[in-house]
C-alpha cells in the first residue's frame, strides 16, 4: 500500500505528546516510535507523518484507545499554540491553528474545524488522518482548560453519525456547556 502522506511531516515537539500522554510507561511509547522510525526523538526534529500514524496504530492495538485519548489530552501541554488564548471558543479554534503549525510538506492533511452552533454549544467536525480517540482527548483537554466561568461544566459527545474508526472520512464532536 502506498504512502498517502510521503511528504508531511511532523515536528519532534508534537510527537512528544505521545511520549507525554504514556507517561506510566515511557520507556514502551519510546519503543514504539523507534520501531516506527523515530528515534532519536528531537523536540526540534521532523518526522515523516505515516511513521507516526503507524506509532498510534500499535499503540491502539497494544495499548487501547484509553491511552490513545490520554495522548490526546497531553498534547495541548507541549504542542504550540497560538498565546492570545483566552476563551473556549478561541481555545477550540486554536486545535487547528496548531495542527498545522505542527505539520508541513502537504496541505492534504485535514484539520480540526469549529462550528459554533448557538450561545452553548458548538460542534468540532475534525477530518485529519489521527485516531478519532486521539481527537477526543485533545477536545477534552482544551474543554477543560478554557471551560467559561458561567459553566459548570462541558460536555462532548462523539456524533454518531460520522467516525473514522469505521472508515467515514471525518469524526465530528458535539460540545455543549
Amino acid at each position: 500500500m502506498s504512502d498517502p502522506y510521503p511528504n508531511c511531516q511532523v515536528n519532534g515537539q508534537a510527537v512528544l505528546s505521545i511520549v507525554g500522554g504514556m507517561e506510566v510507561v515511557q520507556a514502551r511509547a519510546l519503543r514504539i516510535l523507534a520501531e516506527n522510525g523515530i528515534s532519536p526523538l528531537k523536540p526540534e526534529g521532523w518526522y515523516p507523518l505515516t511513521h507516526v500514524l503507524n506509532s498510534f496504530k500499535l499503540i491502539f492495538e497494544k495499548i487501547g484507545p484509553s491511552t490513545v485519548r490520554a495522548i490526546g489530552r497531553k498534547t495541548p501541554d507541549t504542542a504550540r499554540f497560538p498565546p492570545d488564548i483566552d476563551s473556549l471558543e478561541k481555545g477550540l479554534r486554536a486545535i487547528d491553528v496548531a495542527y498545522h503549525m505542527a505539520h508541513r510538506g502537504s496541505e492534504q492533511i485535514g484539520g480540526y474545524h469549529f462550528e459554533p452552533r448557538d450561545r452553548r454549544s458548538a460542534k468540532m467536525m475534525c477530518d485529519n488522518p489521527y485516531p478519532c480517540d486521539f481527537d477526543l482527548g485533545m477536545v477534552e483537554a482544551i474543554c477543560d482548560r478554557f471551560r467559561p466561568k458561567d459553566a459548570l461544566w462541558v460536555r462532548i459527545e462523539h456524533d454518531p453519525k460520522s467516525c473514522r474508526r469505521r472508515g467515514d472520512t471525518s469524526c465530528t464532536y458535539l460540545i455543549t456547556w
